[in-house]
């Protein structure tokens, strides 16, 4: 008992969407229907005893988390991962089942979760070691090293609700790694820094985990996920569906992905996204245009975006990931990345975007495309699971070394010269 830090019994989360609003009763109509409610329940013993706008988030999570144990959670858009931490951190009650959990908690799940707008940062940081236990002491001592990690020193004094997302985030994980909770629970809002960040972050919960402290990480990384996690588990229609190691775990879940084949396409205003920008279709093309489940490394071929704005900012940011099938990323790429006078011209309403991916650069395999839309260090739009798949054929070149397949996932062919 004493090696278990997170578990769950029955655990479900219920949420009432849509509907009618229930119009405004007298208490004669509530005696009334207190009255009725007993009969219907007899005359009609099978009927639902929740409305058809019901939808259950989570339910039957049977789960246990050990003490030290770095748990990666993953599964589609949707599928119930944030509701499940929110859950698990006490900021949502369940609707049925059980939580227990051994140890203080700290939290990470989305920008502005744990702060009070109206205090500086420096007396954000001294709240959140109050509510986990800590003494003025214990603050005091882990005080510099939240500032260093955070890089925020010159607003330390300032109200938070002046701080920019990056900042807010940048802080906010500095507290809650660094005020030693027994149990760290990171969501993806990780995403919303700088490349530097997510590293030094990532850095930081290895050390979190391997000090004998428990994570439990969401991510759509999956390489962020098999090198910090040992353990994986995978959500989907709010239904703990799979668990095992992270790599086994992860590889199951891309193969799953992979069905879907080489193009997208989403009903109009069904897409991943919201009002802001939402995805219409993702296509890998060869070099004639056509769809393209295989590839060959002898021509180039392209990653083509449907996408509708409802309107145009200057921070909006369109790619995606292109990753292999352990789950690496290989590259990213956004429409943002050469210089601003050759950036894609966007309209409001729908516009179609396309990249090309050079010949000879990507070695035998599968790889996915990951969609990445996002206001630049604000917040993410789309950040999607796998959405198609395709497998690259390896032209080996004149080489007669070149005709086995090499490590890695790209495989250029480059000039050599003496000098």
């Amino acid at each position: 008992m004493t090696d278990i830090a997170v578990r769950t019994l029955g655990l479900g989360k219920m949420y009432s969407i849509g509907g009618e609003r229930e119009k405004y009763r007298t208490l004669r109509d509530t005696l009334t229907q207190a009255v009725r409610r007993p009969l219907e329940r007899i005359r009609h013993p099978g009927a639902a005893t929740h409305s058809s706008t019901d939808l259950w988030a989570l339910r039957n999570i049977d789960l246990e988390v050990e003490n030290g144990q770095a748990l990666g959670i993953i599964g589609r858009n949707g599928s119930g991962k944030t509701t499940l931490l929110k859950v698990l951190s006490h900021i949502t009650e369940p609707t049925e089942g059980r939580v227990e959990i051994r140890g203080r908690v700290a939290s990470l799940l989305e920008v502005g979760t744990g702060f009070h707008p109206e205090l500086t940062g420096r007396e954000n940081i001294q709240l959140n070691g109050a509510i986990l236990g800590m003494t003025r002491a214990e603050i005091k001592d882990k005080f510099d090293e939240i500032v260093d990690f955070s890089e925020i020193g010159r607003f330390l004094d300032t109200p938070v609700k002046r701080y920019s997302s990056g900042m807010y985030v940048r802080l906010a994980f500095a507290v809650a790694a660094h005020l030693e909770p027994e149990i760290l629970i990171v969501d993806e809002v990780l995403a919303v820094g700088d490349a530097g960040f997510q590293k030094k972050c990532l850095g930081k919960m290895e050390d979190v985990a391997g000090g004998g402290r428990t994570v439990l990480f969401v991510s759509h990384n999956m390489q962020a996920i098999t090198s910090l996690c040992d353990r994986a588990i995978q959500i989907d229609g709010g239904r703990l569906v799979n668990s095992g190691s992270a790599d086994a775990i992860v590889a199951e879940y891309l193969a799953q992905q992979a069905e879907t084949g080489a193009s997208a396409t989403w009903d109009s205003g069904k897409g991943p996204g919201d009002e802001e920008a939402r995805l219409v279709s993702v296509q890998v093309l060869d070099d004639a245009d056509t769809i393209a489940p295989f590839v060959s490394t002898d021509a180039p071929f392209h990653v083509r975006m449907e996408i509708d704005l409802g309107h145009v900012d200057d921070a909006l940011t369109i790619g995606f990931d292109l990753v292999a099938a352990d789950g690496a990323v290989v590259m990213r790429s956004f429409h943002t990345d050469g210089s601003p006078e050759h950036w894609p011209r966007l309209r409001v309403g729908r516009n179609a975007l396309s990249c090309t991916i050079p010949a000879g650069l990507l070695n035998d395999g599968r790889y996915f495309v990951m969609p990445r839309v996002s206001l630049y260090h604000v917040r993410w739009i789309v950040h999607a699971d796998s959405v198609v798949s395709f497998d690259v054929h390896r032209d080996p070149g004149l080489s007669p070394y070149a005709i086995t397949s090499r490590p890695g996932a790209i495989a250029p062919t480059l000039d050599w010269q003496t000098c």
